[in-house]
């Protein structure tokens, strides 16, 4: 994949129970070509009983975007706390 330059990350909790975390997650970043891609995906966390993180599982999907389609740009801003981002 290379080196991921201006890596924007935004996540979603989609489900949580007992000691497991579920997440969506979009990343936005460019390559040193400067081609932009958006990352997407689910990952899951599950904690053992001190609290550390015992299996990350994640599944995650890259598509190339041109800069006129990035969503993201810097910190979440405190208007999108709670909102859900778009399905990609």
């Amino acid at each position: 994949m290379g080196t991921q330059l201006e890596y924007v990350l935004r996540k979603n909790l989609w489900a949580f129970d007992e000691n497991r975390i579920a997440v969506r997650f979009q990343y936005e970043w460019h390559d040193t070509s400067g081609q932009w891609h958006r990352s997407f995906g689910n990952e899951l966390w599950e904690f053992d009983g001190n609290g550390l993180m015992r299996i990350r599982e994640a599944s995650i999907n890259d598509r190339e975007i041109v800069e006129t389609q990035r969503r993201y740009f810097g910190s979440r801003p405190e208007s999108e706390h709670g909102v859900d981002f778009p399905l990609e």
